[in-house]
C-alpha cells in the first residue's frame, strides 16, 4: 500500500474515532502514532512521542495558556463577570433589546479575561439568561445571543485559539493577540446591530428593561472599573511593549487574584477550585498540541499535504480565490469537527499554500480563527449551542439554532470585511512590531 493510501485511511480512521466521540487528542494521537509506526517504524514513533512531549512541555511560550485561563476562572469565581454585565445592563438595559446587547458586551469583556468561548458562553449564560427570562425575552433571542456572544472568546485576545495557531505555525503570539483586537470589536458591534435589528422588526422579542438613574449607571460602571483596568493593563502592556504575552498573563492573573483577595470575594476554596479548573483545561490543550505533533509528521510522511497543495495550485486560482476556497472548506468542516481538531488537521495542509502565495500568516490566522468561531454555532456540532442548552434545558435545541442564524450571518459579514480590508487585523501588529 502506498504512503498516500495509508494517509487517506488514517484520515478516515480519525473521522470515525471522532464520530464515535473519542476525545480529539486521543483520536489524533492513536492515528498519528499508528501511521508513523507503519510508515517509518515503531521506534521512530516512540522517539517522536518522547521528544515532542518533552519539547512542548518545556516550552515557555505555553505558560500563557494556564495563566490566562486562571485569570478568567478567578474573575468568574469572584463575580467580576457579573460586574461587566451589570455595567452594560445599567447603561443600555432600558432600551429595547438592551439586555441582549448588554449580554454581548459582557461576553466580549469576559472573553478578554478568559480566552475561552465555552467559558464565556457558560458564565454569561448563568448570569444573563435568568434576567432576560424575567423580562419576557423570546427564548430564541436570549439563548442565541449567549451562544453567539460566547464565540467572542476565541477571537478577542487572549485567545487559546491564537495560542494553538501560533504554536502550530511558529508565529508570534503577541502579534496574533493584537491582530484580534479590532476584528473582535467589529464582530461585537455587528452582534449588537443584529440584536437591534431583531428587536426593531419584532419588538416583542426584546422588551425594554427598567430605567436606571445616572447615579446607578455611574455606580455600575465604577464597579466594573477594576476588571476593565486588568484588560487595559494586559492588552495595553503587550501593545506598548511593556510585557511579553507570558508576562502580561502573569500580571493579569496576579492582579485579579489580588483584587479578589482584597475585596474578600476570593477565599482559599474558590482559589483552589479555579486553579484546579485551570489545570484541567491546560492539560486538555497540552494533550491536543502533543497529539498535533504526532499526526502532523504522519501527514507529512504520507505526502497528503503536498498532494492537496499541488491540486489547489493546479486550479490556477488567484490568491483571493485560493483564500476564499480554504475558508469555505473551514466553514464546511466547522459543521462537523471541533475547532482545535480542525486547526491541527488542516494547518499542515493549508499553511504552506498560504505562505507560498504570499498571504500574511497573521492575517490568515485571524481569518482562520474567525472561521473556527462560526463552527461553534453551526449545526450539527455547534458546541456553544449545546453549552447554552445545558444552562437553559427547557429551550428546544432547534430554537437555539434558529436564534443564532442572524449572528452567524454577521460573522460571515465580518469575515468578508476582514478579507476586503486586511489592515483591520494588521494595523496594531504593524504599529507595534514595525
Amino acid at each position: 500500500m502506498s504512503a498516500a493510501a495509508i494517509g487517506i485511511w488514517g484520515i478516515v480512521a480519525l473521522f470515525v474515532l471522532l464520530a464515535i466521540r473519542i476525545p480529539v487528542a486521543f483520536a489524533m494521537f492513536v492515528v498519528g502514532f499508528a501511521g508513523i509506526a507503519i510508515l517509518n517504524g515503531f521506534n521512530s514513533a516512540m522517539s517522536l512521542l518522547a521528544s515532542e512531549a518533552f519539547t512542548l512541555g518545556s516550552s515557555p511560550e505555553l505558560v500563557v495558556v494556564p495563566l490566562f485561563i486562571l485569570m478568567g476562572n478567578v474573575a468568574s469565581a469572584t463575580g467580576m463577570s457579573r460586574q461587566l454585565y451589570d455595567a452594560a445592563y445599567a447603561v443600555i438595559g432600558s432600551v429595547r433589546g438592551g439586555l441582549a446587547s448588554a449580554t454581548v458586551i459582557g461576553c466580549g469583556g469576559f472573553a478578554a479575561l478568559s480566552g475561552s468561548s465555552v467559558a464565556s458562553a457558560l458564565t454569561m449564560g448563568k448570569v444573563a439568561l435568568s434576567e432576560m427570562d424575567r423580562y419576557k425575552y423570546d427564548p430564541r433571542l436570549s439563548t442565541g445571543v449567549v451562544a453567539a456572544g460566547g464565540t467572542l472568546g476565541i477571537l478577542i485576545p487572549p485567545s487559546t485559539g491564537f495560542v494553538i495557531y501560533a504554536i502550530l505555525t511558529e508565529q508570534s503570539i503577541g502579534r496574533l493577540f493584537l491582530a484580534g483586537v479590532f476584528p473582535g470589536i467589529l464582530l461585537l458591534s455587528l452582534f449588537v446591530l443584529a440584536v437591534t435589528a431583531i428587536c426593531w422588526i419584532r419588538p416583542e422579542f426584546g422588551p425594554a428593561g427598567p430605567r436606571t438613574t445616572l447615579a446607578e449607571k455611574l455606580r455600575a460602571v465604577a464597579g466594573a472599573g477594576p476588571i476593565a483596568g486588568v484588560i487595559i493593563v494586559t492588552i495595553g502592556g503587550i501593545y506598548g511593549g511593556f510585557f511579553s504575552p507570558v508576562e502580561a498573563a502573569a500580571v493579569g492573573a496576579g492582579i485579579v487574584i489580588l483584587i479578589g483577595a482584597v475585596t474578600g470575594k476570593l477565599g482559599l476554596a474558590a482559589l483552589w477550585a479555579a486553579a484546579k479548573d485551570s489545570v484541567v483545561t491546560t492539560a486538555t490543550v497540552m494533550l491536543i498540541l502533543i497529539a498535533a505533533h504526532m499526526i502532523n509528521p504522519f501527514l507529512a510522511l504520507s505526502h497528503i499535504p503536498s498532494a492537496v497543495g499541488g491540486f489547489i495550485t493546479g486550479l490556477e486560482l488567484p490568491v483571493l480565490g485560493v483564500l476564499v476556497l480554504i475558508l469555505a472548506i473551514y466553514l464546511v468542516l466547522g459543521c462537523f469537527l471541533e475547532g482545535f481538531a480542525m486547526l491541527v488537521l488542516t494547518l499542515p495542509i493549508f499553511f504552506p499554500i498560504v505562505t507560498d502565495m504570499g498571504i500574511d500568516p497573521i492575517w490568515f490566522g485571524v481569518l482562520c480563527v474567525l472561521a473556527l468561531e462560526m463552527g461553534l454555532i453551526s449545526p450539527p456540532v455547534g458546541l456553544n449551542v449545546f453549552i447554552v442548552k445545558s444552562v437553559a434545558p427547557k429551550v428546544p435545541l432547534s430554537d437555539i439554532f434558529r436564534g443564532v442564524i442572524l449572528f452567524w450571518v454577521m460573522m460571515l459579514v465580518t469575515l468578508a470585511i476582514l478579507i476586503a480590508f486586511p489592515q483591520i487585523s494588521l494595523f496594531l501588529p504593524t504599529t507595534m512590531f514595525g
